[in-house]
């Protein structure tokens, strides 16, 4: 896109756009207010991140963040109160802010140096504004999402819309007050899906000594008429057959009995037919033998009976034996217990990773066949409970973040007069 970029110049996009602003206010380039820097050689500094609900926070203050910093951290940027700092292949997921924080970033990242008289936190909450999201979204370019950089000079052209200064101050108090307020709530809600999980947890892990204490244990091996792992990838493919090829329903997530689908894709059918030895049949159970602190190593779920599917790399398919219910087998692989011992004997510095002598090792309780029906039906009824009320939380989560959002871009785009109130 070249020229001075407005937001009318997005008008023949599908992404959202933003109103037009009331005619007092100006309309003003990004570039007259912020100039790209990379000032290296802080390694002492802060470590620093940027998060699309929280902004520029500590890293060491979330316990969410994987990426791994440089052992070297000379070459990482310093950003003072003021700028602004973008993770530029996230740009267009809302992962920039103005920073209040003295600190180093990533050298992937974007900083910009501030050279303005505007209010930092009207700009904090413009730039954040879910049609200038949707907006960097036109503006960055890769070969898949994952990999979309946004373009720093079409950034740089674009025009923003600024109110008079004591208008940014008014609309920056406004918001600071009721996202404070949003964000309490929403942060009431994780608190209590936190506590739910624990529950989950708490339970899962008493029924398990329960079955423990009154029922012999033995190896894996003992209960699986046979084990393949996965030749490539990282999750399970369940496909349906169709004249284009074998249809791909994608499956992550693996939870107790349950899948859940992340997208659909097509592979040929004759590919399909080169991985027949790593098939699963539905009722084998499969179990992830690559995790990390948000995808638990050894989690396990039946193989839903959607047709033939592939076991991939870092996965184990099990099938049980005549002694073994699919569903407790699933139900005990996952169990607290279980993934406490994947864990101790599991190999990897950043992921951990079984092996299939780990995986048939393990020591499980295995009850009477009607014992196990009625495990897993008594687990199952106590989870579902639980797992309404974190639906229920999470619902109320997603819908408070639509209206902060819709809050913050009525009242930067002047479409809210908060002068008025």
């Amino acid at each position: 896109m070249s020229g001075v970029a407005p937001f009318a110049a997005y008008r023949a996009s599908s992404t959202p756009l933003l109103p037009d602003p009331p005619a007092h206010w100006s309309d003003e380039p990004v570039w007259t207010m912020f100039s790209r820097t990379a000032r290296k050689g802080y390694p002492d500094e802060t470590l620093l991140s940027v998060y699309r609900d929280h902004g520029v926070v500590p890293k060491a203050s979330r316990d969410d963040n994987f990426n791994r910093a440089s052992e070297d951290l000379s070459a990482y940027q310093l950003v003072e109160p003021g700028d602004l700092a973008v993770n530029k292949m996230k740009a267009w997921q809302g992962s920039l802010s103005i920073s209040r924080l003295r600190g180093i970033v990533s050298p992937a990242y974007f900083v910009y140096a501030a050279h303005h008289r505007h209010e930092d936190r009207y700009l904090h909450h413009l730039l954040r504004a879910t049609p200038l999201v949707a907006a960097y979204r036109t503006l960055s370019t890769g070969v898949r999402i994952g990999q979309w950089d946004l373009d720093p000079q079409a950034f740089s052209r674009m025009k923003l819309p600024m109110p008079p200064r004591d208008e940014q101050r008014a609309i920056a108090d406004y918001l600071d007050c009721e996202t404070a307020q949003i964000d309490t709530l929403i942060a009431k809600q994780e608190e209590l899906i936190a506590r739910l999980r624990e529950r989950q947890y708490s339970t899962w892990a008493r029924s398990y000594q329960r079955t423990l204490e009154s029922a012999p244990t033995v190896a894996l091996r003992r209960l699986v008429s046979s084990i393949v792992d996965g030749p490539f990838g990282s999750s399970l493919t369940s496909s349906h057959y169709s004249d284009t090829g074998a249809r791909v329903i994608r499956l992550g997530n693996i939870g107790i009995n349950e899948f859940r689908t992340d997208d659909i894709t097509y592979i040929p059918l004759d590919y399909f037919a080169q991985l027949k030895a790593h098939e699963a049949l539905p009722g084998d159970v499969v179990v992830a033998g690559l995790g990390d602190e948000r995808m638990p190593l050894g989690r396990a779920a039946v193989v839903p009976d959607l047709g033939p599917a592939i076991v991939k790399a870092d996965c184990y398919r099990l099938r049980p034996d005549t002694s073994t219910l699919s569903t407790y087998l699933a139900w005990v692989l996952s169990a607290p217990q279980t993934r406490e011992q994947f864990a101790l004997l599991a190999r990897g510095s950043t992921r951990s990773r079984l092996n299939t002598s780990v995986v048939l090792e393990a020591k499980v309780p295995v009850p009477t066949l009607a014992q196990q029906r009625e495990i897993v039906l008594t687990s199952d009824q106590q989870q579902s409970k639980i797992d309404a009320l974190i639906g229920k939380a999470e619902r109320f989560i997603a819908l408070a973040k639509e209206r902060r959002a819709a809050l913050i871009t009525a009242a930067v785009t002047g479409q809210l007069d908060v002068t008025a109130a």
